[in-house]
């Protein structure tokens, strides 16, 4: 039997940067679909299930998951091929690249950072005037619509400072071994347990079809009278169902109750397994004496690394078809079509050969009309008909 297509395991950076495109999805549909395909795998989610997800075929998330083994989060971006050649040498596009991502006042500059208009100034030698001692070690003749291309395509871009950290956790790879474990071995054992919030009563911006240059608008408020709640969700790796509450506040009862629920997906007493981190609502006596005496074995995640969770990747959907553009009058109705969502999810989640068949389908209409898969329709002329 062959093994498994699975995401290799993520560095705390990976996990981090790919928890933040599917949550935010702000960064391309492309990207976020391909983040959540990696993210679903890493954390143990089936091939089968990862399609479902995106609505893809299976054999599309294992090639991505083959790219993003061997070339890390690159793989996020479709390599696009064309473009005119470049009029400047190799050289002085590492010249400009070493320039830009130095800070100006290690190059004797009065400045704490680029624009785009002191970096060209600077390789062009505009500066000599002022103090000849900031002449660059070399001059590139640029315009500055052409250095922003060549920065974009060398993956230098304008960003905010940022701080850092890593996860504390000397056990570190213990838990993710023993994540990784589980998820490969018993998947149809395995469940995934976390909180998903604060939800906020107030507009949320999104995205929607409208007309060119008529956006759909959301009323701005400047009062939240309602509250937050924290929607407590759980999923079942092995039957890619996702069910949940809404709950007030996080609390060692509204975690045991959860954790309840999924003892009750798997009646037969036998071990399951259930992923969640590390908030101390999760580790209380209570429920620690609860899944003891019922059989419920706790994999938590590593300090700061709740991207191990599968659960995560559920998440962005979520998010993305219940809460963007939206403006609920009071958490009653957003609880009401939180779970109608899921129920739709649970009960539209297409299977693998019907999204299989309907593929070959649209592949068969593309070949009688002699149009080929991400090509423009050759247009008929009066001649040739």
């Amino acid at each position: 039997m062959a093994e498994r297509v699975r995401a290799r395991r993520l560095s705390e950076d990976e996990g981090r940067r790919l928890q933040q495109i599917v949550r935010r999805g702000k960064h391309g549909t492309i990207r976020v679909r391909r983040a959540m395909m990696i993210m679903a795998s890493a954390s143990g989610t089936p091939i089968p299930a990862i399609a479902r997800l995106v609505a893809a075929d299976e054999d599309t998330v294992r090639k991505l998951i083959h790219d993003f083994n061997d070339r890390g989060l690159a793989c996020l971006d479709p390599r696009w091929a064309g473009g005119r050649p470049r009029l400047i040498s190799d050289d002085d596009v590492r010249v400009i690249v070493a320039t830009a991502t130095t800070r100006p006042m290690k190059l004797g500059l009065p400045f704490t950072r680029w624009s785009i208009r002191k970096l060209a100034g600077y390789l062009k030698g505009s500066f000599i005037k002022v103090d000849p001692a900031m002449k660059p070690d070399r001059l590139v003749i640029l315009e500055r619509e052409r250095l922003r291309q060549i920065l974009q395509a060398n993956g230098v871009t304008f960003q905010r400072t940022r701080t850092w950290k890593e996860s504390p956790d000397p056990d570190f790879e213990t838990k993710l071994n023993r994540i990784e474990h589980v998820t490969t071995k018993f998947p149809d054992r395995c469940f995934a347990f976390d909180q998903f919030g604060p939800l906020a009563i107030r507009p949320h911006h999104g995205s929607t079809w409208n007309r060119a240059k008529h956006p759909d608008r959301l009323p701005a408020t400047y009062h939240r009278t309602h509250g937050i709640r924290y929607f407590h969700g759980c999923y079942s790796l092995g039957d890619d169902q996702l069910w949940g509450v809404n709950r007030h506040r996080k609390g060692g009862g509204n975690t045991l109750a959860a954790i309840k629920s999924i003892r009750a997906a798997r009646p037969d007493g036998a071990p399951i397994y259930v992923i969640l981190d590390n908030l101390s609502a999760n580790k209380t006596p209570a429920v620690k004496t609860w899944c003891d005496a019922h059989n419920v074995e706790l994999c938590l995640t590593p300090t700061y690394a709740s991207w191990a969770n599968p659960i995560e990747a559920q998440f962005g959907p979520l998010r993305m078809f219940t809460m963007a553009a939206s403006n609920y009058p009071n958490h009653t109705v957003l609880a009401r079509d939180l779970q109608q969502h899921l129920r739709w999810r649970n009960a539209n989640a297409r299977h693998p050969d019907l999204l299989a068949a309907q593929r070959r389908e649209r592949a068969r209409i593309r070949a009688e009309k002699g149009h080929r898969w991400g090509r423009p329709k050759t247009k008929i002329t009066p001649a040739a008909a």
